[in-house]
């Protein structure tokens, strides 16, 4: 019996994805810049807010589109990775391009990656990568839509980063760490250093707060293309953020303005420290930094900005947490996050990390925060074998402390029976258990498709 007719949106993803993966990109431009040369330089159509860092890319990219989005602006947004569709990762005013969309995209523009490819080939080059094909394609979306700014976030790196092939007008650094180090850099200098090749000559730069070493690569490469820079604490700061229900309440001294009492619907100072940088991001794309945002845009921006699969309350009875966080610095904003949103008797944490990961660093910097761990196993070909894990686990906090199940759904529900037995708590504390999965961005993406489905409560 003959299978059926694969989807047309199953074809374009194994179209899409037959290449090499994301996560072993080329370090290189030439493939990407080839195949838009041949579209006509789309990129080149719309001037673009370009976003790298380690940590909070996503929702800084996020912020800064809906932001421009309240200004009246037509946006275009690309981020990396998604939570598990495609979609996620092409938006074009606030919305996620449609399958037929995409599909028609997609089929215009795969000729010209075709092309490419040969000429490659001719050359003796690698194929071209499926993040490489994917960049071309967002590009060419964004220039067909038309969009009057994009924002973009860098996959891997910054210097030979696919997406670094625009000439971004304002380049955004969230905080530096280390994190994909068999790639970028051992340490956090050498990790800035290939970021820091986003800036473009006589252009503008946004910078979180950076460890030392970080800052003066990125000051050192500010110098050397003749651009300005605005740093956090010195060009713009957070002066104070008070939690509420669903997100906070935050001040901020941006580049141009002061903004006071800003509803923030994030949790963490790691977004207060976000919405900083958006803003001053903002407000160096629209004018230079001596323009300040209006405060009904401002409000409107806020009120629509979301980052899913941040510290996000993702299913109910009992709460499950989901939270992207891949690596110590990530997790250490998301202990501090917990502490200060969330009072549970007992969090069970379901975690899966992937090879090349720090999984003893993340581990301790969530121990004082998670009371049971279930080690399991991220849908992904790198993830690390679960018994494995465990025994990393083990050495960070106790064997009484850790359960393993590899089986994903079976491991939350074994985190969810743990989260649900009644705990003896001092008269007047929180008796209520919760689940966090964190980890790996493939774990959430999973995660978070249960939830969607009704597959947690039952």
């Amino acid at each position: 019996m003959s299978e059926a007719p694969k989807a047309p949106i199953d074809v374009l993803l194994d179209e899409l994805y037959g290449r090499v993966g994301e996560v072993a990109p080329q370090p290189r431009l030439s493939a990407t810049r080839r195949a838009l040369e041949l579209l006509g330089d789309p990129q080149a159509a719309y001037p673009i807010v370009h976003i790298t860092g380690t940590n909070g890319k996503t929702s800084t990219s996020r912020i800064i589109e809906s932001i421009l989005r309240a200004h009246g602006l037509r946006t275009g947004l690309f981020t990396s990775p998604d939570l598990g569709r495609l979609n996620e990762r092409i938006v074009i005013d606030g919305e996620p391009i449609e399958d037929e969309r995409l599909i028609e995209d997609w089929n215009d523009v795969k000729p010209y990656l075709e092309l490419a490819d040969r000429d490659m080939a001719a050359a003796g080059e690698a194929p071209r990568t499926s993040f490489e094909a994917l960049t071309v394609l967002a590009y060419a979306i964004f220039a067909d839509a038309p969009i009057d700014v994009g924002v973009i976030e860098v996959g891997m790196g910054g210097e030979w980063d696919s997406t670094n092939v625009a000439d971004g007008q304002v380049a955004v650094f969230t905080p530096i760490d280390l994190d994909h180090t068999e790639r970028l850099g051992r340490t956090v200098a050498a990790i800035a250093r290939t970021k820091s090749g986003i800036i473009k000559p006589g252009r503008s730069v946004v910078s979180a707060r950076q460890q030392p070493e970080a800052m003066a690569e990125l000051q050192r490469a500010a110098e050397l293309t003749e651009s300005t820079i605005a740093v956090e604490d010195q060009d713009f700061r957070v002066l104070g953020r008070t939690p509420a229900v669903g997100g906070q309440l935050v001040d901020v001294q941006g580049r141009a303005g002061q903004y006071r009492g800003l509803v923030v619907p994030l949790l963490g100072a790691h977004q207060a420290q976000n919405t900083a940088v958006a803003i001053a991001a903002v407000e160096t794309f629209l004018g230079d930094g001596a323009q300040a945002i209006t405060r009904e845009v401002l409000d409107e921006g806020l009120a629509l900005a979301t980052s899913p699969g941040r510290l996000q309350v993702a299913a109910q009875a009992p709460t499950l947490l989901v939270d992207a966080a891949h690596n110590p610095h990530g997790a250490a904003a998301l202990a501090a996050g917990i502490r200060e949103s969330f009072s549970f008797g007992r969090l069970v944490a379901v975690v899966a990390v992937l090879g090349d990961k720090d999984a003893a660093g993340m581990i301790r910097a969530v121990a004082d925060v998670v009371d049971e761990f279930v080690v399991t196993t991220a849908p992904s070909a790198r993830t690390t074998d679960p018994d494995a894990l465990a025994a990393v686990v083990v050495a960070e906090v106790g064997a009484d402390r850790v359960t393993v199940e590899p089986d994903l759904d079976r491991a939350l529900d074994s985190a969810r029976e743990l989260a649900l037995e009644p705990v003896d708590v001092p008269e007047g504390e929180p008796a209520e258990g919760a689940v966090l999965a964190f980890g790996s961005i493939t774990l959430i993406g999973r995660v978070l498709q249960i939830a969607r489905t009704g597959g947690w409560s039952r």
